[in-house]
């Protein structure tokens, strides 16, 4: 049985001549009709002729054409106004005559070379036209030409402002889709930073200090563990982030909240760094990517202070309220910096972005007794 619900899918995925070959058939067979007969364009004014067989090809030249309006523009004007050009010199004034506007428009939209030369040649082709119809007998006049002339290229414009227009529709598409592209390519560099920095400079300092301990094989066992166990974390959460870059994931796969944070404190602490951590009330149920924002400045900042201030007291403090959330993490500065990778300056950046998309306030600054004191206010809802 035929699904007539795949009809109009059918009839959009199939080629532009099949979809443009009912209105071709249309205008002949209306043409044909004897009610349409004197009942066309008429250009020259001269009186009707019967139909005889080479009406019958006047008005296939006419409308058989505009099968290949949209594939082959120039083909199908060309052959359209020779057939225009008969119908008025033998004036049959067949409804065919309609096919010109029509061949003009699509020439107008669809023609992608030698657009002004074909107007040229169809306007110098239109010449010889009104000068044979007045030589026939033909008491249009100047006037009448110009004015019939004028139409025809107000056709044409008509065409050429619709190709305009979706060429200006397709380029704004275009901006959209490489904007888009942009951002996710952003936000996936964010996320590999935070997740793949943050690990490998825990794996590096624990490294580091495990070579020092070599004398005792139990400290040296636990910190080679700890070392394991980030290793672990880092494929786990990478894993997760692959998981996000899947066109069918679910969007919350992965996403770690400031419900993490004491995982996340807990895993800088092994790595060496004494950290003060201190949470005040609880996440609002409508903090959504605040949270998700407030893990990763903790992060981002846990990470800076293995990096640059190893060793040295770190304090956290997370205050949740019921409109922002509040960030501070900062460090003394008493700590080395000996054994750790170097920073881009990537990550602080990132998180500015991060706080500044949602509206909050982000500083990341030197203390002048050493250290860094990073800031962050976060609101719980999106800005209006």
């Amino acid at each position: 049985m035929i699904d007539f619900r795949r009809l109009p899918d059918l009839w959009r995925r199939s080629d532009v001549t099949v979809r443009d070959l009912p209105l071709a058939l249309l205008l002949a067979v209306t043409s044909l009709l004897p009610a349409s007969h004197g009942y066309g364009t008429q250009l020259g004014d001269l009186p009707a002729r019967p139909f005889d067989a080479t009406a019958v090809l006047v008005i296939a030249l006419e409308c058989l054409p505009l099968v290949v309006r949209r594939r082959w523009p120039a083909v199908c004007i060309a052959l359209v106004s020779l057939g225009f050009a008969l119908d008025q010199l033998r004036a049959y004034h067949t409804a065919a005559g309609t096919a010109l506007p029509i061949a003009l428009i699509s020439t107008g939209v669809h023609l992608e070379r030698h657009r002004r030369v074909t107007m040229v040649l169809l306007s110098l082709a239109y010449v010889p036209l009104a000068v044979a119809l007045d030589r026939t007998g033909s008491a249009e006049g100047p006037v009448g030409y110009v004015t019939f002339y004028l139409a025809l290229v107000l056709a044409w414009s008509a065409g050429a402002w619709l190709r305009s227009g979706r060429a200006a529709e397709a380029e704004g598409r275009r901006r959209v889709a490489e904007a888009t592209r942009a951002a996710e390519r952003t936000r996936i560099a964010r996320e590999l930073h935070d997740v793949v920095t943050h690990h490998v400079t825990a794996m590096v300092v624990q490294a580091e200090a495990a070579r020092y301990l070599t004398a005792a094989p139990d400290r040296l066992d636990a910190a080679l563990s700890a070392v394991t166990d980030t290793g672990r974390r880092a494929i786990s959460d990478l894993r997760h982030l692959l998981d996000l870059l899947n066109p069918g994931h679910d969007s919350d796969v992965g996403m770690p909240s400031a419900g993490e944070l004491h995982t996340l404190v807990e895993q800088t602490r092994r790595a060496g760094q004494p950290v003060e951590f201190a949470e005040e009330g609880r996440p609002a149920e409508s903090a959504g990517s605040a949270e998700f924002v407030a893990y990763r400045v903790v992060q981002e900042s846990l990470t800076n202070a293995l990096k640059h201030a190893h060793g040295s007291r770190t304090d956290v403090r997370v205050r949740y309220g019921e409109k922002e959330i509040l960030v501070v993490v900062s460090t003394d500065g008493s700590g080395s910096r000996a054994g750790s990778p170097g920073g881009s300056g990537r990550g602080l950046a990132g998180l500015r972005e991060r706080v500044d998309a949602l509206g909050g306030e982000f500083s990341a600054d030197r203390r002048t007794g050493g250290g860094f004191v990073v800031r962050a206010r976060i609101p719980a809802r999106n800005p209006s």
